[in-house]
């Protein structure tokens, strides 16, 4: 009998793949696909040797945008669990991934997040803000997603899973508590975050920073010459010294602000490249969850005035970073 095809985006998967849920070897690792790199992350250290896991978008990838191959749908219907973001961040990918849930083997772990902890969306009405993972303390309830998601898929190692998750989670509780006590060092004057795009509500909201991106929450949206403008107006009137660029997007629009601030006579560097909607590379300490917002914290607080301990909360960040 010939299955019927579904389409999504051009990329065609028979609906037989759709429904059928993976059987596993029960002494088979959990095969665990994840979108994001910072899902994956929480992933292995959860799943440890009992879980080989796949992330789909790696450094310098935007998850706004991100469309799905055909080795990504193999991969996805192939996989034991399906670890996604929600809350629209995989926007490209979100009618595929909701397809997938439907075989009960997908988690959208971001929306563990409760609604009441959430942003406003400034983009899409009736949405929320996803970039949930700035803000550590929040960051643990998609954490939790995560093992309840291990243990359901494979039961006979939930206490594994139990202990590795909370070895990881005392982790990022000494991760907040250094970004706490790192960025409090930044003069009051000082704590203004100006970025790429809109990926640092949680981050400002969680450490005490106004935060501007040039373009909003969604990298799909644009930012005009009036945006510019206007920016470029208030780095000179505040006299903001520093801008920063994010790994995932583009730097033209800052380079245009430190430009513009310096047709004006005033000097505004650019203070670090932040990692906001993707980590560092692979194999590095900036490549895990905890390494990446150690270098943000770090990149931060230094750049605008605040004391930092040399390479990190740990000493571990790559030199120069």
């Amino acid at each position: 009998m010939i299955s019927t095809r579904r389409h999504f985006l051009g990329l065609s998967l028979s609906a037989a793949a759709l429904a059928a849920t993976p059987l596993r070897a029960a002494a088979a690792p959990v095969g665990v696909v994840a979108t994001t790199g910072m899902i994956a992350d929480a992933a292995l250290r959860i799943g440890g040797d009992l879980a080989e896991v796949k992330a789909l978008m790696g450094p310098g990838v935007d998850p706004h945008s991100y469309r799905q191959t055909r080795s990504d749908i193999v991969a996805l219907t192939r996989a034991d669990l399906v670890l996604w973001h929600g809350l629209y961040l995989e926007a490209q990918m979100e009618e595929l991934l909701l397809k997938l849930a439907a075989r009960g083997n997908t988690e959208a772990v971001g929306e563990a997040v409760p609604v009441g902890q959430r942003i406003a969306h400034k983009d899409y009405s009736g949405k929320f803000d996803p970039h949930v993972w700035m803000a550590p303390g929040l960051w643990t309830h998609a954490v939790r997603a995560v093992e309840a998601a291990l243990a359901r898929t494979a039961p006979e190692h939930a206490d594994t899973f139990a202990a590795n998750a909370a070895a990881y989670l005392a982790e990022i509780d000494r991760l907040d508590a250094f970004a706490r006590d790192t960025l409090a060092t930044v003069p009051d004057g000082a704590r203004v975050l100006v970025t790429a795009h809109d990926a640092f509500g949680y981050f400002g909201r969680a450490y005490g920073f106004e935060v501007v991106g040039i373009r909003g929450i969604s990298t799909e949206s644009e930012a005009g010459l009036d945006r510019i403008r206007k920016l470029v107006d208030m780095l000179v009137a505040r006299r903001i010294g520093a801008v920063f660029v994010e790994s995932s997007v583009s730097d033209r629009n800052i380079r245009a602000l430190v430009e513009g601030a310096s047709a004006q006579g005033h000097e505004v560097r650019i203070g670090g490249e932040l990692f906001s909607d993707a980590m560092g590379q692979p194999g590095t300490y900036e490549g895990t969850y905890p390494g990446m917002i150690d270098h943000n914290v770090t990149t931060i607080a230094a750049a605008l005035g605040g004391r930092v301990p040399t390479r990190g909360m740990a000493g571990k960040l790559s030199a120069g970073s």
